[in-house]
């Protein structure tokens, strides 16, 4: 096994921040709260659905190999990706409480999501699961730098504590945006079965989410609005969330790939002080 890995920043480790977010404080959360747009707002709805399990598997793929892991700072690097993916999954929990009330069809896409994340661990080896982790790490990290470079995207948000909630969870995955990779090659995973991975979910990840936000909609009698919703849906898939998504993914398939190689220190450095510094905007959501 490999005993220490090389990486960027090896002198800090994510900061595992205990939040607490006031969704529909002090103005009850309209339905469609990202800006009363149907679609961008079932989207977000369904992300948020899938991450408490999805978070947990996250957790549960890191730590199968916790006993392997000798690199001291890699160490306490995934005690802080642990950290910050609990409180992740704590925090999209109540958002989708909020959610739920609103008339979202959340619950059987959580209880289905943790069904099918339980049995894809069964069935795929240990290697694998850390894999599609880390993969799926690449995935936020790059969605995380656009939500947070892109002005266009921020006023999407629409009500402002989703968007607090979006800007904490999108800073704290670029700031553990590689350890996930890191524990993967510290104990050796193979290159092909990364790139192999990261095919299969290239290929498939934004077919299947269109797929979920579409069955959202349909069983949302209060978004049948045929004409709204594809004039929407065509303003997101041109738009800054989606457009040229794909390239931006698929550097993670050349062969040496870091995410580290992806340089997002100034945002992270400028988006810490805008949220935590001395006068930072969630300074009184930490607990």
């Amino acid at each position: 096994m490999t005993s220490s890995v090389q990486h960027t920043g090896a002198g800090s480790y994510p900061k595992v921040r205990r939040m607490k977010f006031r969704f529909g404080q002090p103005e009850p959360m309209t339905k469609y709260y990202a800006g009363d747009d149907i679609v961008l707002s079932h989207l977000v709805a369904l992300l948020s659905a899938v991450f408490p399990p999805g978070e947990e598997s996250f957790i549960r793929s890191v730590r199968r190999f916790a006993d392997q892991i000798t690199d001291p700072v890699l160490k306490k690097r995934v005690a802080a990706f642990i950290g910050q993916e609990a409180v992740h999954g704590q925090q999209h929990g109540m958002l989708n409480e909020q959610l739920f009330a609103l008339g979202y069809p959340l619950q059987q896409v959580v209880s289905r999501q943790h069904r099918l994340v339980q049995q894809a661990e069964r069935l795929a080896p240990p290697a694998a699961h850390l894999a599609i982790t880390a993969a799926a790490e690449h995935y936020t990290a790059v969605l995380a730098a656009r939500v947070l470079s892109s002005s266009e995207i921020q006023a999407l948000a629409g009500d402002p504590e989703v968007r607090n909630l979006l800007n904490w969870h999108a800073l704290e995955e670029l700031e553990h945006k590689s350890v996930a990779f890191d524990v993967y090659r510290a104990v050796d995973g193979p290159e092909w079965l990364r790139i192999a991975v990261m095919s299969v979910l290239y290929a498939f990840t934004i077919p299947v989410v269109g797929l979920g936000v579409l069955a959202s909609i349909v069983a949302d009698p209060d978004a049948w609005r045929p004409v709204t919703v594809a004039r929407q849906s065509y303003r997101l898939a041109r738009g800054p969330i989606v457009r040229g998504l794909l390239s931006e993914i698929q550097v993670y398939l050349r062969p040496g790939f870091h995410p580290d190689d992806v340089d997002t220190a100034a945002l992270l450095r400028q988006w810490q002080t805008e949220l935590f510094g001395a006068d930072g905007a969630l300074v009184d959501r930490v607990r």
